[in-house]
């Protein structure tokens, strides 16, 4: 029986920095990952594999690794046996459809006829036979960008992030076919001892995941304003409320989401607070 997890990860490319960086937030030790294709952890039953992205999800799939971090354009596109355990946060990114910027574009239906430059054709033809639209699609790696600028293509249906390289070759976005982030994955045929270290594994991640997107703040409030001021802060039971020094004032304690966090710190300015510290957390419990 395996006794430790095998997991893939991108061995270079943009997943790959993350996905070390977040096992190394999970307080999981690797030894040197620099040119290499595996490696293992000395305080985790963890053994890493460094691959192709388009290759992680065949590896799951046939259980030569146990777990994976991938990118779910990636995912999707190989339409693998695996399960989705976590999402991770990070990697995001679109698969979009762009056309050139001069070009009037009136719905999907303009798309009929076109070629279609990509690396994802499984994803693209799905996309289009949703809306019944027949397109020419040219599956092609790397610099799809430029296919409608050489005269390969009409239309291009590639990853965005900022969507910079599409503004750079001329390129406009016009259709969102995927919204994408890394995820974790699974082989469905984990022994009992692996599905343990998994468990670990994911109370650690989520644990970073948490402290990631909260802040702890620290404030002083006039105690006649105390009420008024704790009922802004919701925190993970109830704040913290210490006396200070100076009668009639006490120090609060507590944590703030991030998505909440601007609007709740005006808020409290205006209930009263003053003196407010933000610390960011490495990691949170729960």
């Amino acid at each position: 029986m395996i006794n430790k997890l095998r997991i893939a990860i991108q061995k270079s490319g943009r997943l790959y920095e993350e996905s070390v960086q977040l096992l190394k937030e999970c307080g999981i030790d690797l030894r040197n990952v620099k040119d290499r294709l595996k490696t293992e952890s000395d305080n985790f039953p963890i053994e890493v594999f460094f691959l192709r992205d388009d290759d992680i999800p065949q590896y799951v799939e046939d259980g030569v690794a146990d777990i994976g971090i991938v990118g779910e354009n990636v995912l999707f596109e190989k339409n693998k046996r695996v399960t989705v355990v976590e999402e991770l946060g990070f990697g995001k990114c679109r698969l979009a459809i762009a056309i050139p910027r001069g070009q009037h574009y009136e719905g999907i239906s303009s798309l009929r006829g076109k070629r279609i430059a990509t690396s994802y054709p499984f994803q693209v033809g799905n996309y289009l036979k949703q809306y019944n639209v027949d397109a020419d699609i040219h599956e092609i790696s790397g610099s799809v960008e430029i296919a409608p600028g050489i005269g390969l293509a009409d239309v291009i249906a590639d990853l965005v992030s900022s969507g910079s390289t599409l503004f750079m070759n001329g390129l406009k976005e016009v259709e969102t076919i995927l919204k994408s982030q890394a995820v974790l994955i699974q082989n469905d045929s984990l022994n009992e001892l692996q599905l343990q270290f998994l468990n670990k594994l994911l109370f650690r991640i989520r644990s970073v995941k948490k402290a990631k997107r909260s802040k702890y703040i620290l404030l002083n409030a006039p105690n006649d304003k105390l009420k008024d001021i704790i009922a802004l802060l919701p925190g993970m039971k109830s704040p913290t409320v210490l006396p200070l020094a100076e009668s009639g004032w006490s120090s609060v304690h507590s944590v703030l989401s991030e998505d909440e966090f601007w609007d709740r710190i005006e808020r409290l300015k205006d209930a009263g607070a003053q003196g407010i510290l933000v610390i960011p957390i490495e990691k949170m419990v729960l």
